[in-house]
């Protein structure tokens, strides 16, 4: 069952940029999965075959968890009310 936000989406909005970023979080986790899976299967079939797919997957894993930490500890969400493009009255 989908997410479902109570007022219209807009990207300016923090709450909504949250979820965007976890949901975006969750198909690159899900995209790896499926893809990992299926290159370590192949791997398994024929053990002379891709012998870099310890690396890749090592460097997909860093990769992932860097996209885990931007998302759940660095990013701000924060309403910015001083824009460089918007006046303040």
């Amino acid at each position: 069952m989908p997410p479902k936000w109570p007022r219209k989406p807009d990207r300016a909005d923090p709450a909504y940029r949250k979820l965007e970023d976890r949901i975006n979080f969750a198909v690159h986790v899900a995209a790896f999965m499926a893809v990992n899976s299926v290159l370590w299967f192949l791997h398994e079939l024929r053990h002379d075959t891709l012998l870099w797919l310890p690396i890749f997957s090592g460097i997909l894993v860093a990769l992932l968890m860097a996209h885990g930490v931007w998302v759940f500890a660095i990013a701000s969400y924060a309403l910015q009310s001083d824009s460089p493009g918007k006046s303040s009255s």
